[in-house]
Formats: C-alpha cells, sequence, structure tokens
C-alpha cells in the first residue's frame, strides 16, 4: 500500500516588530492630536479672546431674528471671537443657541468666548436711555428724542400732556416716532387704570380734565409731597366755582411753558388769554405740560381739606390757608421776604 507524503504545517506568520511599531506610533499620534484639539477648543473657548481694534471695548449689533449662525459669523466679523465653529459647538453644548438674545453689545478686549455667550444668553445690551423729568412740555421732550445719537428717522411733537415721564430704554436704529409712541401708550395704560379707581365726586367727568388739572399741579410745586394738598386746593376751589388763579397756566399762555425769567407783571395777569386763569372760569383748554404718576394720583384721589389758597414760604414749599384772611397773612410775610432778599441781593 502507497504512502501519501505528509504535507507539512507552516508556522504561523510573526509580525514583523517594524509594523507594531508603526501602528503604535499612528495611535499615540492621534491621541496626541485629539488632546491637542481639544486643549485648543478649551483655550478658544474659556481663554482670552481677541483684542480690541480700537480703544478697550468692541460694539456687535446682533439682529433681531438672527440664528446662532448669524450671531457667530457678526461676532467674528466683529473681531471679538476667534473661531465660528467653537462659538457655534459652544452655544449647542451649553443650551444656549436656543436663548441667545439681539441687542448691541459692548464687549472688552480681550473677552473670552466663554463671557461672551454668557453675556449674550443674559442679554446684557447696552443701555441708551432717556430721561423725561415731570412736568416736561411736549416741545422739551421732542429736543431730548432728537438729540439721542442711536435713534433715527424723523419726529411729530406729541400733544401737551399725552406722554408719561420717566426714563425709557431705547435701542440703535430704534425709530424716533416709535420712541414717541411708547411714551404716549404708557401714559394711556396709567390714566386708565389711575381713571378706573377714581374718587367720587370730582369736579371733572373727563380724563383729559384730570390731566389737565394734574400739569397745573405739577408745575406749582416741586416737592412731592406737597402735590396731593396741591391738587385739593384747586379742586376745593372748582367745587366753590372759584377761579384758579394759577401763574404757571398764565406763563404757559404767553411763552408756551417756557421759563419768562422773572415774575409775572400786573399787565400780564390782567391780559385775557385761554391759558389765563386769573381771567376764566374752570380749567384751561389743555394741559401746560407732562404730568407724572404722582400729579395724576394727587387730582384723582385727593386727600379731604377745607384749604383754598397757597403761596410761597421762602423755603421752596408752600404754607396753606382755608380763609382769605389767612392767605392775605402769609402773602404778606412771602413779600417781607421778597424784599429781604432784594435788599441782600442790592448790597
Amino acid at each position: 500500500m502507497s504512502r501519501r507524503p505528509r504535507t507539512r504545517r507552516r508556522p504561523p506568520a510573526r509580525k514583523r516588530p517594524g509594523v507594531v511599531k508603526l501602528a503604535g506610533r499612528v495611535l499615540l499620534s492621534l491621541v496626541l492630536v485629539a488632546i491637542l484639539a481639544g486643549g485648543w477648543v478649551v483655550w478658544t473657548y474659556r481663554g482670552p479672546g481677541p483684542g480690541a481694534k480700537h480703544g478697550p471695548t468692541t460694539t456687535v449689533m446682533l439682529e433681531r431674528g438672527a440664528g446662532v449662525t448669524q450671531i457667530a459669523h457678526a461676532l467674528k466679523t466683529g473681531g471679538v471671537i476667534g473661531s465660528t465653529q467653537v462659538f457655534l459647538m459652544a452655544a449647542k453644548l451649553t443650551g444656549a443657541a436656543r436663548a441667545l438674545k439681539a441687542g448691541e453689545y459692548e464687549f472688552r478686549s480681550h473677552a473670552s468666548m466663554a463671557g461672551i455667550l454668557a453675556d449674550i444668553r443674559e442679554g446684557k445690551v447696552v443701555r441708551h436711555l432717556v430721561t423725561v423729568p415731570e412736568g416736561w412740555t411736549s416741545e422739551m421732550v421732542v429736543d431730548v428724542v432728537l438729540r439721542q445719537p442711536v435713534l433715527q428717522g424723523p419726529i411729530r411733537e406729541p400733544s401737551e400732556g399725552a406722554i408719561l415721564p420717566d426714563t425709557y430704554q431705547v435701542e440703535r436704529g430704534e425709530q424716533r416716532n416709535d420712541v414717541i409712541r411708547r411714551m404716549e401708550l404708557a401714559q394711556q395704560k396709567l390714566l386708565s387704570e389711575l381713571w378706573a379707581t377714581r374718587q367720587a365726586g370730582l369736579p371733572f367727568k373727563t380724563p383729559e380734565a384730570a390731566v389737565t388739572l394734574a400739569s397745573i399741579v405739577e408745575k406749582e410745586t416741586a416737592l412731592p409731597a406737597e402735590r396731593p394738598r396741591i391738587a385739593a386746593v384747586y379742586i376745593n376751589r372748582l367745587r366753590q366755582g372759584m377761579r384758579l388763579e394759577s401763574d404757571p397756566t398764565t406763563i404757559y399762555g404767553i411763552s408756551k411753558g417756557k421759563p419768562l425769567g422773572r415774575g409775572l407783571t400786573m399787565t400780564e395777569l390782567m391780559t385775557t388769554t385761554p391759558y389765563n386763569t386769573y381771567k376764566i372760569d374752570g380749567l384751561p383748554p389743555g394741559p401746560i405740560a407732562n404730568p407724572g404718576k404722582a400729579s395724576l394720583a394727587a387730582v384723582l384721589d385727593p386727600p379731604s381739606t377745607s384749604e383754598l389758597f397757597f403761596v410761597a414760604n421762602g423755603q421752596g414749599g408752600h404754607v396753606f390757608a382755608s380763609t382769605y384772611a389767612e392767605h392775605q397773612r402769609n402773602v404778606a410775610r412771602w413779600r417781607a421776604i421778597e424784599r429781604a432778599h432784594a435788599a441782600e441781593a442790592g448790597k
């Protein structure tokens, strides 16, 4: 019987040492690259950002309706972040992408991307303010809105008494007429609320009349504590059919509220104008300024008093009286103070 030749098993091929070393080096390189890339991302996010091109800060405007990608490109174009990709990744990983707020931002030089993202998420926009003090005329309001450089567009003068004095935040590029409209809406809202809870039996029938009286109260005193008392005096006079005899209304009829720089003359007091409440009965035809909340509240819920007169006390306030005789004595004291001041000034 013939025998088949035995086949010899070949020994397993041994890996060449050079291939193992090469694979290890590649893996190590990849690990190192990943570590370096991660470190770069962290440094880009946490470390100092680009420096401002001009001055200590950089201003960037983020438009309404802009998505996170548009915001990232605006920040990169503005020179406040170094990488749009890292910003987008950070915004998505932190959840900030859904909460970024539009507006004008001012970032300090070398601000970190983390700080920039936090500011936009919290809406820390640049605050531009327009302040309208109580008792300003509408002409004065128009002037201050026109002088706010971040606003644009034409402006209309609102009706006297139609806006609510306050401090308003405005945005760069906002239309001036839109700002005026916000002031008007604020006044309408407040007046509606106060009118709904007004005291019964007031001697006027419309919210517009309340604004007119409040504007007179506003111009008569700079002391908040005196507003309710002065409002009560004028309401008592209206109830009794007495003329208001208000200097501020008479001045408004002469100069539309601009200070005369002196006292009223006898001729001016005796000249009949629609606003001379020494010569006309009841309220003038409209407000003489824009009254604030306190004055509006005072005329719609005045305290109960019998006082009908007041005159300056020489200390920035007024002294009040319920009778004409008492008022005359107060006026005499005020005249004496005026003479003493004139004599002192003449020395």
